[in-house]
């Protein structure tokens, strides 16, 4: 297990839509380091004044995000610090070709949304404790297996599209089912989980890993 008690004085910068995903990453980085500086954006157009501004140890990038192709992004941020360390959190869609594009446009670690909490957690520490220069290649990610847990299989489903922010409507309509018996699992996901609310429950999926298998 790595060490929680190495507390980094880095400053990390997500960059992510607001979601229910992107919540559940934050409260995930603060509790594996309760000092670690992490700064939110979800306009991208900010990020070359961010970068001007300071060095990141690390800066958290979802694909979705970008009005701009997320390679020309990333091309932007390496012209104003060409070492800064970007991981990029790429969508079930990313073709090889798209992945090259990335991977041109300077190193970078492709991780995918679905990743594991450990698998990023682990990814991510070396960069907050500044052992792994930026220069070293891509993470391959390792395909784990998902710990018990006491949910359904259909519960385990409707909690993937909870976390990945989709409503009601949208998880009966991918899983063929009606709204009101989503609204059930729900229900017993809550109860379960023992969480108050959507968020809670979210943070606890993605920090005990029931869902986010690569």
């Amino acid at each position: 297990m790595l060490p929680t008690t190495a507390l980094y004085s880095a400053n990390v910068l997500v960059a992510a839509p607001p979601s229910l995903q992107r919540q559940g990453l934050l409260s995930t980085l603060h509790d594996k380091w309760p000092l670690l500086s992490c700064s939110v954006t979800a306009d991208t157009s900010q990020l070359p004044m961010l970068v001007r501004q300071q060095a990141y140890a690390l800066i958290v990038l979802d694909s979705t995000l970008s009005s701009l192709p997320i390679a020309e992004l990333i091309r932007q941020i390496r012209s104003i610090r060409s070492c800064q360390p970007l991981l990029v959190l790429t969508g079930p869609r990313l073709t090889p070709v798209q992945r090259q594009q990335l991977l041109l446009a300077g190193t970078v670690t492709l991780l995918p949304h679905t990743v594991a909490p450990t698998v990023l957690l682990a990814t991510i520490t070396p960069f907050v404790s500044g052992t792994l220069h930026w220069t070293l290649p891509p993470s391959i990610t390792p395909t784990r297996v998902a710990p018990p847990t006491p949910f359904s299989n259909r519960e385990v489903e409707v909690l993937r599209l909870v976390v990945a922010d989709n409503c009601n409507q949208e998880i009966a309509d991918k899983l063929c089912l009606s709204v009101r018996t989503v609204e059930s699992h729900r229900r017993a996901l809550l109860q379960k989980t023992g969480a108050k609310t959507l968020v809670g429950l979210v943070v606890q999926a993605v920090r005990e890993g029931w869902v986010g298998v690569a």
